[in-house]
């Protein structure tokens, strides 16, 4: 693939995710998907390899049914109600829709299923994108809907999400459907809290970009896509392994580090909303994502790699990855905890 075509399909990809987050039409924020979905079909294909081949159509054929069922939500309260705006969502048939039709979208429980196998498919690169930039649109569609969709459903996929995506989370050796099924139950925070802060729910999403994002950099610089090559990391850099490892455990959400800051949060205002119930049961779903992530910290900080191994020796191998993003996305991830109070203040 050219490169200038390239460059176009992310332009194309940026500009859909744009169109939807800014308008407050039904029919712009449909064009605004489709135009994302489009555009990122190529990329996700551009391997020539058939695992990314099946992996491109298996997110087509998900997002298109999940774009359709929105655009087909929206033309039915525009028929019964005569409006088009978005936040004139109102017919219970449309919102009960819309909110199936953006949890297909997000990857939330149970419609969770296409992301795991999705995400396998693709090089770590195309799948940062996907867990990143692609939740941007639909999150904003469920964040501007949000005060009219039904509470107990949101309290019912964030919590499927986060217990699903734990347990799933448990027996899987392969990287990238480990950090698939972190986004899924990362989603059901955001989800379970939106109605009620959205705020909060804006903060949770963008440190999960940052963590995410950090996490996907370090992997494709130590090149490692399995558990079992996480034990080679130290002889590329001991330094990485122990960045990579508070990076994970930040993700996990351990404190003083930075994703500590949304759980805490959240399991706060839950209680202050008189949920003590709902609080408890996403704290005991947040140690089960903290077990998986526990496991790779185990494997790559305390595992001693066999002698003589099969794999390259990844240090003598020179990286044209640039190293800016990835030290400023570890470094937000790990140490974010004392600009909370100026976070707060900025989104109140």
């Amino acid at each position: 693939m050219s490169p200038y075509i390239y460059i176009m399909f992310l332009l194309t990809l940026a500009l859909g995710t744009m169109i939807t987050m800014t308008s407050s039409h039904w029919l712009l924020a449909w064009m605004g998907l489709e135009l994302s979905t489009l555009a990122i079909i190529p990329l996700l294909a551009y391997q020539h390899h058939p695992r990314a081949v099946e992996a491109s159509i298996k997110y087509f054929l998900v997002q298109v049914t999940a774009a359709a069922t929105v655009l087909f939500a929206a033309a039915t309260n525009a028929s019964l109600t005569g409006e088009w705006d978005i936040a004139c969502l109102s017919h219970p048939a449309s919102v009960a829709m819309m909110t199936a039709a953006l949890a297909l979208k997000v990857g939330l429980a149970p419609l969770h299923f296409w992301l795991p196998e999705v995400l396998q498919g693709l090089d770590l690169t195309t799948g940062l994108i996907v867990l990143t930039w692609q939740k941007l649109a639909p999150f904003a569609l469920l964040y501007q809907v949000s005060h009219v969709l039904n509470p107990s459903l949101l309290i019912l996929l964030g919590l499927s999400s986060t217990l699903i995506a734990g347990w799933q989370g448990l027996n899987q050796t392969q990287l990238r459907k480990i950090l698939a099924y972190s986004s899924i139950a990362h989603l059901g925070w955001m989800t379970i809290i939106i109605q009620i802060s959205p705020s909060l729910a804006l903060i949770t999403l963008g440190i999960y970009i940052i963590m995410t994002t950090a996490t996907l950099l370090t992997f494709k610089l130590t090149m490692t896509t399995k558990i079992n090559t996480l034990a080679l990391v130290w002889t590329k850099s001991p330094l990485i392994v122990m960045i990579a490892s508070l990076t994970l455990l930040s993700l996990g959400g351990l404190p003083p580090l930075s994703g500590f800051i949304p759980k805490w949060m959240i399991l706060q205002e839950l209680t202050n909303q008189n949920m003590p119930l709902i609080a408890t049961l996403m704290a005991l779903s947040a140690l089960l994502s903290l077990y998986f992530y526990l496991r790779l910290c185990y494997t790559m900080a305390l595992t001693i790699a066999p002698i003589t191994n099969n794999t390259k020796t990844t240090w003598r191998l020179h990286t044209a990855q640039p190293m800016l993003p990835t030290a400023l996305t570890t470094t937000l991830s790990l140490m974010l905890l004392p600009l909370m109070p100026t976070i707060l203040m900025f989104m109140e």
